[in-house]
């Protein structure tokens, strides 16, 4: 199963993460498929990038987001293609 995904990354006390698509047997910080974005939880308010088209494109073809990433694109109002047309 694919998972969209944060990987760590940024020094001890300093963290940031990337929003990454990988395989769900792969380790947190190990390979992974795709870099989808960005998230700085540091600065208020946090600082986020995401590549929405790659992430729709992910999320159309079966990715499932992980609890912190879901809430993460429904802050930025990112959702699958074929649920907004559902709706």
């Amino acid at each position: 199963m694919v998972k969209i995904r944060l990987k760590r990354m940024g020094t001890k006390k300093r963290p940031f993460y990337r929003i990454i698509v990988a395989d769900s047997r792969s380790p947190r910080d190990g390979k992974f498929i795709e870099l989808v974005g960005t998230y700085d939880p540091r600065p208020k308010p946090s600082a986020i990038m995401l590549k929405e088209d790659r992430i729709r494109y992910w999320l159309d073809n079966g990715a499932q987001p992980t609890d912190t990433v879901s809430a993460i694109l429904k802050k930025n109002d990112v959702e699958p293609v074929s649920q907004k047309t559902a709706a």
